[in-house]
């Protein structure tokens, strides 16, 4: 039976899932931007980056510098991917999840309005 992968913290199961849904093609203001429109939560952008350097330190996601752009001031963009592990760690996590709302007395917990 394979180790157990790192448990994630709700923010970081969201960076995780933003990375996912821009096809390991994000960067931080493109990650920020993801999880404000799909979750409609107020996040600082700097929670986004500190997030992404915890993840990465855990090993779950990865970065890359892409080329110097004129519009960025020929400043480089830093680009994040999610690595095996991170995936393997979202995956596990969601499943914990899915497992502790079966079953659950009443209205289904995802009919529920916030």
């Amino acid at each position: 039976m394979p180790a157990p992968a790192p448990s994630l913290g709700e923010f970081e199961q969201l960076v995780l899932l933003a990375l996912l849904r821009l096809s390991n093609e994000g960067y931080g203001v493109s990650i920020h931007a993801e999880i404000v429109r799909r979750t409609r939560r107020d996040v600082s952008l700097a929670a986004v980056y500190k997030t992404l350097d915890r993840l990465e330190q855990k090993g779950l996601a990865g970065s890359w510098l892409g080329d110097a752009t004129a519009e960025r001031g020929g400043r480089r963009k830093k680009h994040f991917r999610l690595q095996p592990a991170g995936r393997r760690a979202l995956k596990q996590s969601l499943a914990s999840i899915r497992r502790m709302t079966e079953d659950l007395p009443g209205e289904p917990l995802l009919d529920l309005e916030p």
